[in-house]
């Protein structure tokens, strides 16, 4: 079993910054692939950010500049530092990984349960 735990979104005015942070915990092997998403009201689910085991990086356009991703393999952590927000980042950020498990070997995606970034014009 694995549990990905979200933290740091909230409301900001826009060009300010925030942080969101999400940690994997369970029977964990490795992680590969570690991502954002997000989903605005009315809109399908997109990748904001995705980062590999050798921490290459890759960003939607929306974001490029803007939002860094990293990771942090030995807490199973997974960040994204967003600056410059602007009221169209306003939405439901989700943290995403590529887990192999620790007792089967198997591999799975896993989502965090979801945090609300809120930019007001």
């Amino acid at each position: 079993h694995v549990q990905l735990v979200e933290s740091g979104g909230g409301l900001v005015q826009a060009g300010g910054s925030l942080r969101l942070s999400c940690a994997a915990s369970g029977s964990i092997f490795s992680i590969n692939a570690m991502g954002w998403y997000r989903q605005a009201p009315g809109k399908q689910r997109e990748l904001v950010a995705l980062i590999n085991s050798i921490r290459t990086t890759d960003y939607a356009d929306s974001v490029k500049g803007r939002f860094t991703i990293s990771r942090d393999n030995a807490k199973n952590t997974v960040y994204l530092q967003m600056t410059s927000l602007k009221p169209e980042d306003t939405a439901v950020y989700y943290c995403n990984m590529a887990v192999r498990l620790r007792q089967t070997a198997a591999s799975g995606s896993y989502w965090g349960q979801g945090t609300q970034v809120t930019v007001s014009s």
